[in-house]
C-alpha cells in the first residue's frame, strides 16, 4: 500500500526545512509568503493531511464529534429514525469538514466506557448524545470529564412531577402504575450541564389521543418502546394524565412496552388483540412496530380502519405507501439532527450550556383511522 505523505517528504520536495514546513502549514510567520505558497501547492499535490490523533496530543481540537447508540443491534437494522436523524447531524458537520465517529453498544454501561476511552485518547472534541434516560448517569460523568455534549430528547429536570414509566417488561400488559415516577437525576451544576433538544413527546401524545378520542375511540392502547428512555415515559405518562382528564380507567388507555422491534411489535398486538375487550385503536412508537401491528390485524381478519384504528409515531415512506396510508406524527427528524450539531458546534465556540425547544410533530391523518364499530 501507498505510504502517507509526511512533512520530510514535503521539506524534500521544497528544499526546506521540517521547521519551516511546519509554519508554512500551520499559518505561522518565520517563512516568506512565497515559500509558504509553495510548500502549501506542494502538499497539496502530495495528498497530505493533517494527522488529527498528533493535532489532539498537541492541545488542538481533534476534527471530530461522536455519537454512541446503546440499543439491540438487532433493532437498527429496520428502524429510519436514526439514519434520518444522523443524515441531519452530517449535512452540518460536513461544512466544517468535521468528522462523526459513530459506534454502537450494547448498555448504557458500556457507553459510559466509550465516552471516557474516547476523551482519554482525545478522539472526539465534543458528543450527541441520544435516548436520555429515566435515571441517567451520563449528565454526570460528561460534566466530570468535562467532555462538551448535547443530549437529544432530554432529560426532564429532576423533581416530583416527572413522568415515569413504570415496571413493565415486554410481556407485561398491565397498565403503567399511575403513581409512579423516576429517580431524580444527579445534580450537575449548570455551567456544566449538557446542552438539550427537547423534543414535545407530551404534547404530540395529546395530539393523537385528541384526534382518536374524536373518532369516538375509548379503548385505546399503547404500544411503546424500551421502558427507562425518558421519552417513553414522556409519552406514558401524557396517555394517563389525558385518560384520567377523559374519564378513562386504565383498562380504557394504557401503554405496554416494547423494544421497538417488528416482532415485539408483533407479539404485543397479537396479545392485546386476543382480550376479551381488545382495543379498537393502537398507537405505536415507531413505523416499523405499526406496520407489524397491521400485518397481525391482517392475519388475524381485523379489518383496518373498519374495527381497529392505528397510529404511527414517527412518518416514513413505509406509513406512506403501505394500505391502507397510515396515520402518522410527522416532523423533520433531520433538522432535529441538524439543530443538535449546531448547538454542539456553538458549545465547542465557547457558548453556555441551554435548552432549544424542537417544532412539535404534526398529526397525519390517513386511511388508517376512523371511527370504531357502534358494537365497539
Amino acid at each position: 500500500m501507498a505510504r502517507r505523505p509526511t512533512i520530510k517528504d514535503i521539506a524534500r520536495r521544497s528544499g526546506v526545512s521540517e521547521s519551516a514546513v511546519s509554519f508554512a502549514l500551520n499559518d505561522r510567520p518565520g517563512v516568506s509568503e512565497d515559500t509558504r505558497a509553495r510548500v502549501r501547492r506542494i502538499a497539496e499535490e502530495l495528498g497530505w493531511q493533517p494527522n488529527s490523533a498528533a493535532r489532539a496530543l498537541s492541545g488542538e481540537r481533534s476534527g471530530a464529534v461522536g455519537l454512541v447508540l446503546a440499543r439491540p443491534a438487532h433493532t437498527l437494522g429496520v428502524e429510519s429514525f436514526f439514519l434520518r436523524l444522523v443524515s441531519g447531524v452530517q449535512e452540518v458537520l460536513s461544512v466544517g469538514r468535521i468528522a462523526l465517529l459513530f459506534q454502537v453498544v450494547e448498555d448504557v454501561d458500556a457507553e459510559c466506557a466509550v465516552y471516557r476511552r474516547w476523551w482519554a485518547e482525545r478522539r472526539v472534541d465534543g458528543v450527541i448524545v441520544v435516548d436520555p434516560r429515566i435515571d441517567d448517569p451520563r449528565p454526570e460523568l460528561l460534566a466530570g470529564l468535562g467532555l462538551p455534549a448535547v443530549m437529544v430528547g432530554g432529560p426532564d429536570a429532576p423533581g416530583p412531577d416527572a413522568p415515569g414509566a413504570g415496571d413493565q417488561g415486554a410481556g407485561d400488559l398491565r397498565p403503567d402504575p399511575a403513581g409512579s415516577r423516576p429517580a431524580a437525576a444527579p445534580a450537575v451544576p449548570p455551567a456544566r450541564r449538557p446542552s438539550t433538544i427537547r423534543a414535545d413527546d407530551a404534547g404530540a401524545m395529546v395530539q393523537v389521543l385528541e384526534h382518536l378520542h374524536g373518532l369516538g375511540h375509548r379503548r385505546i392502547t399503547h404500544v411503546a418502546g424500551l421502558p427507562g428512555l425518558a421519552h417513553t415515559a414522556r409519552r406514558m405518562a401524557s396517555l394517563r394524565t389525558w385518560s384520567e382528564g377523559r374519564g378513562l380507567g386504565p383498562d380504557r388507555a394504557r401503554s405496554v412496552v416494547t423494544d421497538y422491534s417488528d416482532a415485539e411489535g408483533a407479539a404485543a398486538t397479537r396479545r392485546v388483540l386476543a382480550e376479551p375487550e381488545p382495543p379498537t385503536a393502537l398507537v405505536y412508537d415507531n413505523d416499523v412496530m405499526a406496520l407489524a401491528g397491521l400485518a397481525v390485524a391482517a392475519e388475524l381478519g381485523i379489518p383496518v380502519p373498519g374495527r381497529l384504528s392505528i397510529v404511527a409515531w414517527d412518518d416514513s415512506a413505509l406509513c406512506r405507501v403501505t394500505h391502507p396510508r397510515l396515520t402518522a406524527l410527522v416532523r423533520d427528524t433531520a433538522a432535529f439532527g441538524r439543530l443538535a450539531a449546531e448547538e454542539l458546534l456553538a458549545v465547542l465556540a465557547g457558548g453556555v450550556p441551554r435548552t432549544r425547544q424542537s417544532e412539535l410533530p404534526r398529526l397525519e391523518p390517513r386511511e388508517s383511522t376512523a371511527p370504531p364499530p357502534t358494537a365497539y
